[in-house]
């Protein structure tokens, strides 16, 4: 590069300063419009990717239904479970019990089928 740069009229430079990088001299200004430009190029990708995560979250939300709905939904469902349950058990309680404690008072002696008689 330093040849080239020899070779296009700024010998002056070449031989002033040959240890250092002729960029600065050569383009100046050029390291502040990268560093203008590579700023703007990030403000532009986080505004696209907040965009982005804006729209996903728009149509997840439409798509899938919100959460609070599916936990309210959830909550109503469980209480009819309980209450259904608990008719139940009041409704069937009594039988229940009646028909264990006829099992426990209802002793019909009886020997066991396997038993062998040994007379």
């Amino acid at each position: 590069m330093k040849e080239r740069l020899c070779r296009n009229n700024i010998n002056l430079y070449c031989t002033v300063m040959p240890a250092e990088s002729p960029l600065p001299f050569v383009f100046p200004g050029k390291g502040k419009r990268l560093k203008q430009a590579k700023e703007e190029a990030t403000a532009e990708i986080d505004h696209y990717r907040l965009q982005r995560e804006k729209d996903f979250r728009h149509k997840q939300s439409t798509i899938m239904g919100s959460q609070g709905n599916l936990s309210t939904k959830i909550d109503e469902e469980t209480t009819a479970k309980i209450r259904d349950l608990t008719s139940n058990y009041h409704k069937n309680m009594e039988s229940v019990i009646g028909r264990l404690l006829d099992e426990v008072y209802h002793i019909d002696p009886e020997l066991h089928a396997n038993y062998a008689y040994t007379i």
